[in-house]
């Protein structure tokens, strides 16, 4: 089959790999008919490379038709239709049963301290293979897959399996009080979709960024905005908004990508050039995250607010204000997103003919794998509006 692989920083390519078959009796199979590439795959693409091996195949955004199941799978047939959360988890361990899907104990990749296993998401993750591909091998498919009636098209559902979920949580998390405020930094795919959700929910909202085009993606979901690019001081612009006191609820959709610390890039890129085992080692105990973004979140908070982290930050990151966040009395939350632990929540949304999250239009691009090298280059410049691709396999 065809699939999306990794070979080295900023070097993804298309190839021939063999097709995936039954390993467990709780694995399916299904044929990919769309998709997603995510932000976080970007992390693979350059500064989480000390953990990929060359031929990996990357996503973790793809929805389906089941073609064979495991003789232990008896909630799917051939031919349905499923959406595949970006976890894989049980569904029965003492963390699933508590709805804490990103820490199944049952995929928990131990070796590296990390919690459930992921598609195409490095060793760190479990090195499973991902969803960018003609065809997906799914484990725990007794539980994980997504089942979604025929008719709507694949983009209707397409972003059950991570996007609407993982904002869904970052809203959940910042635990904006009646009638507050709640900050966005950051309108990439994860930090749009909170300003859709949260203005779907009645919530005010202040979103930050400083490309034009997502800016403007963010107004027109309703949010108050700020561009990165012409203000001195987001913090004090937000205060300046919120009768001095900062928002109630900021979510930091943005992570280890931020902008505004051209030393921690350089320490990225760095990485490259020592050996593979050192440069793991070195991300994992020393770190080289850029915290731009949640720094701002922690000043932009007010005091007694919530920061909620959905942007994936990758090793240890500089040391945090401590001092300041224990005066401000705030709540931090976060986490990968507990997909199915939002799904009864974002599917009603998803069959609503109106479309109230946009899900039909959310993507930018609609490229075939053989577009993927491109695509990702495009994605991470930001070139030629490049916001949010599905590929079609």
């Amino acid at each position: 089959m065809k699939a999306v692989t990794w070979h080295g920083t900023r070097d993804i390519r298309v190839e021939e790999v063999p097709d995936p078959v039954i390993e467990q009796p709780t694995d399916a199979i299904i044929k990919v008919t769309s998709s997603g590439l995510c932000g976080s795959d970007l992390h693979l693409y350059e500064p989480l490379s000390p953990f990929m091996t060359p031929g990996d195949v990357v996503g973790h955004e793809p929805m389906g038709i089941v073609e064979e199941v495991g003789s232990e799978v008896s909630n799917l047939a051939v031919g349905d239709r499923v959406v595949i959360p970006f976890q894989i988890a049980c569904g029965h361990c003492w963390m699933c049963e508590r709805q804490l899907y990103t820490q199944c104990e049952t995929t928990q990749v131990r070796e590296y301290g990390s919690g459930a296993a992921l598609f195409g998401y490095s060793k760190l993750y479990g090195s499973v293979p991902g969803g960018q591909a003609e065809y997906l091998r799914v484990p725990q498919a007794q539980f994980g897959p997504i089942k979604v009636p025929q008719g709507p098209a694949d983009d209707r559902f397409l972003f059950l399996s991570d996007v609407a979920p993982t904002a869904w949580q970052a809203v959940a998390y910042a635990d904006v009080p009646e009638g507050g405020t709640l900050a966005v930094m950051g309108l990439g795919p994860i930090g749009l979709m909170s300003v859709r959700i949260a203005r779907h929910l009645g919530l005010r909202v202040i979103a930050v960024d400083q490309v034009p085009e997502r800016l403007s993606r963010g107004q027109a979901a309703g949010a108050e905005t700020i561009d990165l690019s012409a203000v001195d001081d987001v913090a004090e612009e937000i205060r300046s908004l919120t009768a001095g006191r900062g928002a109630d609820s900021v979510v930091d959709a943005v992570g280890m990508e931020a902008h505004g610390s051209p030393v921690a890039e350089l320490s990225q890129k760095a990485l490259g050039l020592l050996p593979r085992k050192v440069s793991a080692a070195v991300m994992q105990r020393v770190g080289v995250d850029r915290a731009a973004a949640l720094l701002t979140s922690l000043d932009a908070v007010r005091r007694g607010g919530t920061v909620s982290l959905s942007g994936v930050y990758g090793g240890m990151t500089q040391p945090l204000p401590l001092m300041e966040m224990f005066d401000k009395q705030l709540q931090l939350r976060m986490g990968q997103a507990n997909v199915k632990r939002w799904i009864d929540d974002v599917m009603p949304l998803a069959l609503d003919d109106a479309d109230p999250l946009g899900l039909e239009s959310f993507a930018s691009h609609h490229v075939s794998l053989d577009d993927a090298p491109q695509a990702y280059a495009d994605f991470q410049g930001k070139v030629d509006g490049t916001f949010k691709v599905v590929f079609r396999p």
